[in-house]
């Protein structure tokens, strides 16, 4: 695993140099900013974060973060790099671990403009430090499972923008078409439908309730993606 800090680094490199990566940072912070303000700073409303993290900042995310991915196997498969990169010395765990990780500390830069939003409340009140751990730890598992499934896409195919499209589909369907069929139906599917919905595991982190299932939860779908796409890169290797 000694090349994955190196792997790591090249990609975070990569964004800095992509004109994309300032695209979703504007993104970003213009949509949870406008989120924010609309969402909490209403006459008569209450002065928390809730309405942010609870619905909409995993919203933004299902946008943003496909469009964060969408480059990191595509654009070697384009340009042609990927056979340089499956014939260096470094295993198909270590590229995916490292392009993962690279994309991971992109995602905590977003994550920690975030912190501007407690230090406005704070001047209007007190600030549960609790509670906000808690919202952070959801946002740092669902970014890390997000990121993990627009990674496998990428992998998929050399067009980055059927990467970003598959990617927006499988967790708009996971995130909010799960957890909205699973208010329509009872019994066994209802069960089903809640424990594959991102957005029911998510929904426990915002209330401050910090439940082992919902991090085994997450931990486990993102270590699949990661894995599904160590055997898409195998088989390139062989093809």
């Amino acid at each position: 695993m000694r090349n994955v800090p190196t792997m790591a680094q090249r990609e975070l490199g990569a964004y800095f140099l992509s004109p994309i990566a300032y695209a979703v940072i504007a993104m970003f912070l213009f949509s949870s900013g406008l989120a924010f303000g609309l969402g909490t700073f209403t006459p008569g409303g209450e002065a928390s974060l809730r309405s942010l993290f609870d619905f909409w900042i995993i919203l933004i995310l299902v946008f943003v973060l496909p469009m964060l991915t969408m480059r990191l196997v595509s654009d070697e498969l384009r340009v042609g790099t990927i056979e340089t990169l499956m014939t260096a010395p470094i295993t198909e765990i270590e590229v995916v671990l490292g392009k993962f990780c690279g994309a991971f500390v992109f995602y905590l830069i977003l994550l920690a403009a975030l912190l501007l939003y407690p230090l406005l409340l704070q001047m209007y009140g007190s600030v549960d430090s609790k509670l906000l751990l808690c919202n952070y730890l959801g946002l740092l598992l669902v970014g890390a499972l997000y990121i993990s499934v627009g990674l496998f896409f990428s992998s998929c195919t050399k067009h980055q923008v059927i990467a970003v499209l598959l990617s927006f589909a499988l967790l708009a369907l996971m995130t909010f078409a799960s957890h909205a069929l699973a208010q329509l139906v009872e019994g066994w599917p209802r069960v089903l439908l809640q424990q594959l919905s991102i957005r029911s595991h998510f929904y426990d982190f915002v209330r401050g309730m910090l439940d082992l299932n919902h991090v085994v939860f997450f931990l486990t779908t993102t270590a699949f993606f990661l894995f599904v796409t160590v055997k898409r890169l195998e088989m390139r290797r062989w093809q």
